[in-house]
């Protein structure tokens, strides 16, 4: 029988499994990068990252729980939580192929800037002043790294600012399902929607990976489905506000990984950027812990 795992207040286990569900975030958008590089069209690898993360997370959970895994007592949610997430993988992995994964990753950290914009219709919050500056600054902090004044800009990154939007659309609802969903029918349907979705579209695009590329088009599945679950279960552990900032370590992660893979470096637009960012990020971050704890 499928068990909807209560919540609990567990911090320092939800910030250490939210800073791994970033480590295989960030091996996700390299992985990514590196298949379409290869000459793989990006909705093909969209679909080997969710068909792959279903086969794992049916491997895991059907062995644990049998067929009750995938038992959900809200499917419209579970479906329009699959599409939030299958949107935003779109317009991300569509992005990088054109730009640079620091880029791309560091506009995805308008994350927080986002959701705290749409808290206050989807959830009813009251936003002060000083978190709207906050937001308005952070969104500054976007327009430093897409430069659209300059020649760095490309229209991709409006496929980031897409993909923002969708990703905190689907963290929103799943801090909303956690201890009322079960992580397995989250990870089941999240992935096995994304999939059959897909499958018509893929098929008469399809290209045969070359050999060098089927480790990387057979893992990254399993790199979606660990950084999911990884993420669920720390949002399970620990508030939302707490687990935000970690997020902020892919910066470096993602950093590394265009230096080491693609043999790119950061900008100082990009840097400069994502220090606006991350700032504001952190002091909206600030503000919800004063209130919460208020």
């Amino acid at each position: 029988m499928a068990t909807t795992a209560p919540r609990e207040e567990r911090t320092k286990a939800g910030v250490m499994l939210m800073a791994l569900a970033v480590v295989f975030f960030t091996c996700i958008d390299t992985t990514a990068k590196w298949l379409i590089l290869t000459g793989l069209p990006a909705l093909q690898v969209v679909f080997a990252r969710y068909f792959g993360h279903f086969i794992s997370a049916f491997g895991f959970f059907m062995l644990r729980e049998g067929p009750s895994a995938f038992r959900t007592n809200h499917p419209w949610q579970q479906a329009l939580r699959a599409f939030f997430l299958l949107g935003s993988t779109i317009c991300n992995f569509i992005a990088l192929q054109y730009l640079p994964i620091t880029v791309t990753t560091t506009i995805m950290f308008a994350g927080p800037i986002v959701i705290t914009l749409l808290a206050i219709p989807l959830l009813g919050e009251q936003v002060g002043i000083r978190r709207i500056a906050a937001v308005c600054v952070g969104f500054l902090g976007v327009l430093v790294v897409m430069q659209p004044w300059g020649t760095a800009y490309h229209p991709a990154m409006f496929l980031n600012i897409l993909a923002i939007t969708l990703a905190s659309l689907y963290f929103i609802m799943t801090r909303k399902m956690a201890g009322r969903e079960s992580n397995a029918a989250q990870q089941l349907w999240a992935s096995g929607i994304a999939t059959l979705v897909l499958i018509p579209v893929v098929l008469p695009i399809w290209v045969w990976p070359s050999a060098k590329a089927w480790p990387a088009f057979l893992i990254i599945g399993v790199f979606g489905a660990l950084g999911h679950i990884s993420a669920t279960t720390a949002h399970r552990l620990a508030d939302a506000s707490i687990l935000a900032p970690v997020i902020y370590i892919q910066i470096f992660l993602a950093a590394l990984a265009g230096i080491l893979v693609f043999d790119t470096w950061p900008t100082l637009w990009t840097l400069v950027g994502g220090s606006i960012i991350v700032a504001s990020g952190l002091y909206i971050w600030h503000r919800e812990r004063i209130k919460t704890s208020a």
